[in-house]
């Protein structure tokens, strides 16, 4: 059963995030196409943005298309992102990724989180990242940051991804789903760590139940 909120705080925790950090749609991962976004996500698992974002600036360069990634030697893609955590499954995974987009979809990265789920290297997280992003579908990516601070906020007191995402989904309005998860990325690096959060600069902290 998940947990209760009532819609007035809910409001005054979105009224907040709107005031502090706008609402403009941001995506931290660098890409100019749907597939290098796909390519970043898998990339970023266990690993920071800005890492993804110094290897995948030289990556996307030596592997300018879809079919490029594909046709890729996995021994060699492994030697590209090497800095990169995991790199010898993200490598089998983005080409066997991208084999599939090519083979499957046309080359076209699918709009819908059952087809998502079907390529190598993406679970909901990475489906729900490319939904918002790419397609402005409503979703909510549930990453360290806002299953911690969502947590802390009483918005959820589940731990498992899945259960969280499902019970944001409920409480929070569908409008601000992808707004939330940039306002709470940034909030989560810059104010609540995970370890000595700046409480006394916490626009939040009226509202914040230390979980």
């Amino acid at each position: 059963m998940g947990t209760t909120i009532s819609t007035e705080r809910v409001k005054a925790i979105l009224d907040v995030l709107d005031e502090t950090y706008g609402t403009e749609y941001i995506c931290y991962l660098n890409h100019t196409e749907p597939y290098e976004l796909l390519i970043a996500v898998i990339l970023s698992a266990q690993c920071t943005d800005e890492r993804v974002n110094m290897v995948t600036k030289d990556l996307f360069v030596k592997y300018p298309t879809l079919d490029a990634f594909a046709s890729a030697s996995a021994s060699e893609l492994e030697k590209d992102i090497h800095s990169i955590g995991f790199h010898r499954a993200k490598s089998k995974n983005i080409i066997n990724c991208c084999k599939k987009l090519i083979s499957e979809y046309d080359g076209r990265v699918p709009d819908n989180m059952d087809e998502l789920l079907t390529l190598d290297g993406v679970g909901r997280k990475t489906a729900n990242v490319i939904l918002g992003n790419v397609y402005h579908i409503p979703s909510i990516v549930v990453d360290t940051h806002v299953l911690r601070i969502s947590r802390r906020l009483g918005l959820t007191t589940e731990s498992d991804p899945v259960k969280v995402e499902k019970d944001l989904m409920r409480v929070l309005p569908e409008e601000h789903w992808i707004l939330y998860n940039i306002q709470i990325i940034t909030f989560g690096r810059n104010i609540c760590y995970a370890k000595k959060p700046k409480c006394d600069e916490c626009p939040l902290q009226d509202l914040c139940i230390n979980v």
